[in-house]
């Protein structure tokens, strides 16, 4: 049971990652550091986006913008971490 909860714990920080990837490319190419024209920031954009947006449109309908600012990367970096820590302390050590 303790190795399905350290594949659990690898595959939300692997995603947590993927989802900061995608902030930090998103906002290099809002502010014209990176040109998005690229190859290859083209497909590092389209599979980051691909993998995180399933997650963050739900979230994106009920928490607003604010000040231009997308918080629902935030909220769910928090969820992830929630779940993993309750499934940690309630399904793998109980």
């Amino acid at each position: 049971m303790l190795a399905l909860g350290n594949l659990i714990n690898a595959v939300v920080q692997i995603y947590i990652f993927v989802l900061i990837v995608n902030i930090a490319l998103t906002w290099l190419i809002h502010f014209g550091i990176v040109n998005a024209r690229q190859k290859f920031v083209q497909i590092v954009g389209d599979v980051t986006s691909r993998l995180t947006d399933p997650l963050l449109r739900p979230i994106r309908r009920y928490v607003p913008m604010i000040g231009g600012l997308d918080l629902s990367p935030v909220i769910l970096i928090l969820l992830l971490y929630l779940i993993r820590d309750l499934l940690f302390e309630y399904v793998i050590f109980a």
